[in-house]
């Protein structure tokens, strides 16, 4: 009788196990699979990612692979990741944020040899306005008007604030001003700044929330805010810079070929439609082509202001840069946050 009892127990034990290990089984099933990769972003393109991971996952490639997710100011994702912050993929604003984790050891040196150069969506600079434009804003000369208000964010912590400034700066250049007048036309800008937010999405949602006359902010985000239902218009100027946004894999990742696989499909038509859906311009020149985004007259690159390696240290130098001075006068902080 004490065997049977045993023998019953020792049964019902096994069967437990069994129900216990298929439990744990349909949760891993649920998590999605194997893999989970890690993408550490900047804020505007969390729409389109929303809907490129998922495509990405029905792919072959994309099988059995989960994500985990962090959005926010570019320069402050990027700290966040040579600080110890774990990322698999790193999507920012601008390229020296991805320089500054191929000097901590966490991107490779070669991250923009491809094709592509390293980028994965353009943009242009744009100024957003009230629905009409009633202040009739119509290009960089505006801004500085009496009375008007302009919101951008903090170039000490979002890399959109960056491209904005130098937008702004080389318009005048463009217009053939010198060097010094297009600095002094930087100071009479800030002079009319009003709200300096960490980040482009936040910077905007400030200017949709009722601040200020016009907003400098990214032609894919007021893209954005439109599809959305938001009130808002937008011009684009004559004199405008082409905003390229880099990717990369990194060298920590313990899923190399998955996490190349994500950046690759980033680059598929599939993708960079969607990207183009959301406001971004494409990469993929046959993808592009598929848009009708305007080409301002004027259109200029970082490279044409010397590379972002000489006008970071020029502009943005905590120490001496053009626009930290401007900042120090306003009592705005320079400090990385």
């Amino acid at each position: 009788m004490l065997d049977m009892r045993k023998m019953l127990s020792y049964l019902l034990l096994g069967a437990l196990l069994v129900v216990g290990l298929a439990g744990c089984g349909q949760q891993t099933a649920a998590g999605g699979g194997d893999v989970k990769l890690t993408l550490v972003a900047y804020s505007t393109p969390k729409e389109a990612y929303d809907e490129i991971i998922p495509a990405f996952q029905k792919t072959e490639a994309g099988k059995g692979v989960t994500f985990s997710t962090s959005y926010g100011a570019s320069g402050a994702q990027s700290r966040a990741v040579a600080s110890g912050l774990q990322a698999d993929v790193v999507a920012f604003s601008l390229a020296t944020d991805i320089d500054r984790l191929v000097k901590a050891g966490i991107v490779s040196q070669d991250w923009n040899k491809d094709q592509y150069k390293g980028m994965v969506t353009d943009s242009v600079v744009v100024l957003a306005v009230r629905p009409g434009n009633p202040k009739h804003i119509k290009g960089w000369d505006d801004l500085i008007k009496p009375g008007i208000e302009v919101v951008t964010p903090n170039p000490f912590t979002s890399g959109g604030a960056r491209w904005n400034i130098m937008a702004a700066y080389g318009a005048q250049i463009k217009a053939g001003k010198s060097e010094q007048k297009a600095e002094q036309y930087l100071k009479q800008l800030f002079d009319h700044v009003q709200v300096q937010d960490n980040s482009g999405r936040e910077s905007l949602q400030t200017f949709l929330n009722g601040k200020g006359d016009v907003a400098i902010t990214y032609e894919n985000e007021a893209i954005n805010a439109k599809q959305k239902g938001e009130k808002l218009d937008y011009v684009v100027p004559d004199q405008t810079i082409l905003i390229e946004n880099p990717v990369a894999v990194t060298k920590t990742t313990k899923h190399p070929d998955k996490a190349k696989a994500f950046v690759d499909f980033l680059r598929s038509e599939e993708a960079q439609k969607i990207f183009g859906q959301k406001g971004y311009r494409p990469v993929v020149k046959s993808v592009l082509s598929q848009f009708d985004y305007p080409t301002p007259s004027g259109l200029f690159t970082i490279d044409d202001l010397g590379g972002w390696d000489t006008v970071t240290q020029k502009f943005f130098d905590p120490e001496k840069g053009v626009v930290a001075e401007i900042e120090k006068a306003k009592g705005v902080s320079v400090e990385s946050k």
